[in-house]
């Protein structure tokens, strides 16, 4: 979807760590109940549909997943001008082949598949290289008042939560060009 937008509007898109549960321990927790129940009424069906509209598969994940070294993997992509690929094929890996990204083996297969140097990017990344730059970054959206993801910021002053069909993506950009 993000894709689209850039097609059609002049847009800069960065993608910036958030920890949604900052308390999840490293092997992941259990789902907690709400999100069950959720599940079962339903929930993730819009979900589905918008990515079955894009042509791609949605699996919920069965657990939260401790995201930090996926968050530090991507500032190594970044590094290296690769941080869109890598996203991409790390929310490939999670919401369509419901996959584990706390485990490195899931990573590397992603950094594998956008032509990072696998071995470094672990190295790097275990070695702490960017675990304050993530957290100073997680601070930030704290800051700014972010508090579910996806949260896409326009212009470092709007902000559009969740998981939103384009509509109202372009109906935000048009409000906002009118200002």
């Amino acid at each position: 979807m993000v894709d689209l937008l850039k097609a059609e509007y002049k847009v800069d898109v960065e993608w910036r760590p958030y920890y949604l549960r900052p308390d999840t321990p490293p092997e992941g927790m259990d789902l907690p109940d709400y999100i069950i129940k959720a599940r079962a009424s339903g929930a993730d069906e819009r979900l589905q549909n918008m990515a079955k509209l894009h042509g791609m598969e949605f699996k919920s994940p069965d657990r939260i997943y401790n995201t930090r070294i996926a968050h530090e993997a991507t500032e190594y992509a970044r590094e290296h001008g690769k941080a869109i690929e890598f996203h991409h094929v790390v929310f490939r890996k999670v919401y369509g082949e419901g996959l584990d990204i706390s485990k490195w083996d899931i990573l590397r297969a992603a950094a594998q598949e956008v032509g990072l140097d696998v071995a470094d990017m672990q190295a790097v990344v275990d070695g702490g290289k960017y675990t304050a730059e993530v957290a100073a970054q997680v601070r930030q959206a704290q800051e700014i008042g972010v508090t579910g993801v996806p949260t896409y910021v326009i212009n470092d002053r709007y902000a559009i939560v969740g998981a939103q069909p384009i509509e109202a993506f372009k109906r935000a950009l048009a409000q906002i060009s009118q200002k």
